[in-house]
């Protein structure tokens, strides 16, 4: 009977236990979470352990050795843990790519051959984000702190989601409780605003609720937004939250579901949780159900990784070590563009090898998905912003990561240069494919003033216009120019001409003296730059 009642006593211990880890830890009740495999190996291991105690402790008081022996069992019982542990280990790695190359190459379907000029628009400066976040979150600061019934109690959220709103660029943050205390001081009328920031402009304003939100990550017990989630989805899994604006202003969460193969293995969004943080009701939807007025469904790191997977695999494991035919990657950094009502991320696509160059852009709707690669040999992006830093080297002003515009018909960088206070005291373009043409401006006098500077100077003038010309190789000679490599041509009429590897690194190498070729070249007098080769 005593034995009998300890094994009920270690059922109690052991659910209320399991209640407790869930609550505090929230795993996704799924067979693909590795957290869902901790909670349920813990919790096996605490009841395993309990019952063992209850024999050895029961065996050890009637002196039935028999009993005690009955406990060897609980080896295998324990066993159990290191084989599934083995078990989940060999699955992925068939799963991995060395075995599933060509499918985690496909994880994202990239456009190949459009063309740049003609599928971005040309550039609208009433709808490009000067603003980064860095000089959003100061702004967001500097409001939140005028509101002096606000700021003793609540405190700025640093996400500053940047969406588009009212046909608008914004970014657009909420408040947050200011600690434990401020939580249980504020939870009856819950969080009462959140900021938007004009991403063009730079004005920004605090947007006050009649109901305050109530389900925030700041928030405790049951508000708690990843409990209230947990609860209403255990079985999902979930990504990093995204807050919102639908077409009135109203507040919400936007958060991704994921779906695995293996055990965490090719991350993908299955579809969207929206969840109004001032009702606590939410909503499930498909990808192919999600509202317009959603922007994003993708995060930015998710993106960056399948086009990396892309990048790395499509020919195969093996040639992604060692002969690396066409494996290109990702450049670090990543900027945003806003067109058609939709936000797409925009990062440079360069080759593995040593060149500081991009091969082209990838620009992906961060609703759909959608990718579309442009093939724009030219400066990656760290070059331009060190080009433009370059410029005004004196004031030691530091560059945001660029912007990728249309101008005048020419893929073009965009910075702004600012100072040790985060204060954007310069604009800069720079040329996308010779990032030495760069052209800075103060930035009080305007965006407006800066392009008409820029064109001025270099974005409008005659060498830049692309002709075409057939020529025969007199000499030909490499040159090493900051780490990119670059074939200096003179032909047989005594033109020069400059052309980067990357402009066709499956031609030039192979150039012979007395070839004949067709060239795309701006017009340049003393020494012509090659875009192009037939």
């Amino acid at each position: 009977m005593k034995f009998n009642k300890s094994f009920i006593i270690n059922i109690i211990i052991t659910l209320v236990v399991a209640f407790l880890y869930f609550y505090v830890f929230l795993p996704p009740i799924n067979i693909h979470a590795m957290e869902f495999w901790v909670f349920l190996i813990l919790i096996y291991l605490l009841y395993l352990t309990l019952n063992l105690a209850s024999f050895v402790g029961y065996a050890s008081l009637k002196g039935d050795f028999k009993t005690i022996k009955l406990s060897k069992a609980f080896k295998v019982m324990f066993g159990i843990i290191p084989v599934l542990v083995i078990f989940f280990v060999i699955l992925n790695f068939f799963l991995s790519p060395l075995f599933q190359a060509k499918s985690y190459s496909k994880r994202i379907t990239i456009v190949e051959g459009k063309k740049f000029e003609e599928e971005v628009k040309e550039v609208d400066f009433n709808k490009v984000p000067l603003l980064d976040k860095d000089s959003t979150s100061k702004i967001g600061d500097r409001v939140m702190g005028e509101m002096t019934d606000l700021v003793s109690q609540f405190r700025v959220s640093n996400l500053y989601t940047q969406i588009n709103y009212d046909n608008k660029i914004v970014r657009v943050t909420p408040l947050e409780y200011d600690g434990i205390i401020k939580y249980f001081t504020n939870r009856g009328n819950g969080i009462s605003g959140y900021i938007v920031v004009d991403s063009v402009t730079g004005k920004a304003e605090l947007v006050r609720l009649e109901k305050g939100m109530k389900y925030m990550p700041s928030a405790m017990f049951n508000e708690k937004l990843s409990r209230k989630l947990r609860f209403s989805y255990p079985t999902e899994i979930f990504g990093d939250p995204s807050f919102e604006l639908d077409n009135e202003g109203n507040p919400y969460w936007i958060v991704p579901t994921l779906s695995y193969s293996g055990i965490g293995l090719k991350e993908e969004v299955s579809g969207i949780v929206i969840l109004d943080p001032i009702t606590g009701s939410s909503k499930k939807y498909d990808l192919d159900e999600i509202p317009s007025w959603v922007d994003h469904v993708y995060s930015a790191d998710l993106i960056m990784e399948q086009v990396n997977d892309w990048g790395k695999y499509r020919e195969g494991f093996l040639n992604s070590l060692f002969g690396q035919k066409n494996v290109v990657a990702t450049t670090e950094g990543y900027n945003y563009l806003i067109q058609d009502d939709d936000v797409y991320l925009y990062t440079g696509i360069t080759s593995v090898a040593s060149d500081e160059s991009n091969l082209g852009f990838i620009l992906t709707n961060m609703r759909t998905k959608e990718t579309n690669y442009y093939l724009i040999p030219g400066a990656e992006e760290f070059s331009a912003m060190a080009s433009a830093e370059g410029q005004v080297q004196q004031m030691k002003y530091r560059s945001t990561f660029p912007l990728l515009i249309n101008l005048n018909g020419k893929a073009t960088y965009l910075v702004s240069l600012k100072d040790n206070a985060g204060l954007v005291k310069m604009y800069a373009f720079v040329d996308v494919q010779n990032y030495q043409k760069v052209v800075v401006t103060d930035a009080n006098l305007g965006i407006e003033k800066a392009k008409e500077n820029y064109l001025n100077n270099v974005g409008s003038s005659p060498t830049d216009v692309s002709t075409q010309t057939t020529i025969k190789i007199k000499s030909i000679n490499t040159v090493i120019i900051d780490g990119n490599t670059y074939y200096f041509i003179e032909a047989a009429d005594e033109a020069k001409y400059k052309v980067s590897i990357k402009v066709n690194e499956s031609i030039l190498p192979f150039l012979k003296v007395g070839q004949e070729i067709v060239v795309y070249h701006n017009n340049g007098v003393t020494l012509k730059e090659i875009t192009k080769i037939e």
